[in-house]
């Protein structure tokens, strides 16, 4: 038996939560493209295999500099407000100095997801620089 919309919908928005800045750390155009699928909430089965069909796609792509660059500073922006001077140098450092490709980054920010109790980021799905 067919899912109904309103299921697909539902089960669509719990995997764009977790998956949504692996997505962007793949490709700004995949990341529009879903944006534009889940345009006015409105979900059916062929999105939803537009959408799966999209996510395994991107299995194969890898992150490159710039798409990594703006996954990170979209991250930071939970933390910006909130870290201390000390976090806010290291991050500057990281983004600027490391190779963005290493896990240097992406570990400090689950870190500070950590200490920070920002359960959206907790949730996501991590391995942004690797498949």
């Amino acid at each position: 038996m067919e899912q109904t919309d309103k299921q697909l919908l539902k089960e669509f928005q719990t995997s764009w939560t977790k998956h949504k800045y692996w997505v962007m750390s793949r490709s700004q155009q995949a990341y529009n493209d879903i944006r534009l699928l889940a345009k006015g909430n409105q979900w059916t089965q062929e999105k939803h295999i537009q959408y799966t069909n999209k996510l395994s796609e991107l299995e194969d792509y890898q992150p490159t500099d710039k798409t990594l660059r703006v996954t990170y500073q979209h991250i930071w922006g939970y933390f910006k407000k909130i870290a201390t001077v000390e976090e806010k140098n290291r991050y500057k450092d990281l983004i600027e100095t490391t190779p963005l490709k290493s896990k240097e980054l992406e570990n400090f920010l689950k870190e500070l997801s950590q200490k920070y109790h920002q359960t959206y980021l907790l949730n996501i799905k991590w391995g942004l620089s690797s498949s």
